[in-house]
């Protein structure tokens, strides 16, 4: 890094390393045994909506990737808990885009493939400066329904980091944040955690949490 790059704040780009999201299992377990905090089956890649025909072009190729998955039919038809509409698109107050999966909660390992499956297409197509971050949500186990916490864990695709996104449990727009600082904790072993904590930006409204 330069000498004007300090005085103006800047750092290099980390190359993106799509592969650590196959971390996530691992650290689910760890999650789980830490905190009492199962997945629920949803997940989702954020990124800034662009148009344009190529982009249309590489957002219908991902849709097709992951609903021609003949497992996924398969739960969705069933009625499996948690399958739900398999893929959709939606766009949050800010205006970012979220392609959203779901699979069964007891699927992490197919949920993480399909996310780096959008993550994949989307960057192979050129539209890799479009891609912000993946979120997998998880919640509480052994409270009732309303009371349930919610829990992202949010994969940040320029930095290659992880970091814990925690609302409230009373809503209101506001975070827990030694929720965050327990589960950071709890996950350094299992995951590449982003250790500027200026970089936890939060996902309001990121689907399942």
């Amino acid at each position: 890094m330069g000498f004007l790059d300090i005085l103006l704040g800047r750092t290099k780009a980390v190359a993106p390393d799509l592969d650590r999201l196959f971390g996530l299992p691992s650290a689910a377990v760890t999650l789980q045994a830490a905190a009492g905090f199962t997945p629920t089956g949803t997940g989702a890649v954020c990124f800034a909506s662009v148009e344009g025909a190529a982009f249309a072009d590489a957002h219908r190729e991902v849709r097709e990737l992951l609903e021609a998955d003949t497992d996924r039919a398969e739960s969705s038809s069933s009625g499996e808990p948690g399958a739900g509409p398999p893929v959709e698109v939606t766009r949050d107050e800010y205006g970012y885009s979220w392609l959203v999966s779901r699979r069964a909660p007891d699927d992490l390992p197919a949920l993480v493939s399909d996310l780096h499956a959008v993550n994949s297409t989307l960057e192979g197509s050129g539209f890799g400066p479009q891609l912000l971050c993946s979120v997998v949500a998880f919640e509480e186990t052994g409270e009732p329904g309303p009371a349930r916490r919610r829990l992202g864990l949010v994969y940040l695709y320029k930095r290659g980091t992880f970091y814990p996104f925690a609302p409230s449990a009373d809503g209101g727009g506001r975070r827990d944040n030694a929720l965050e600082l327990r589960i950071k904790a709890a996950l350094a072993d299992d995951l590449r955690v982003e250790q500027d904590l200026g970089r936890w930006f939060p996902v309001w409204g990121a689907p399942g949490l």
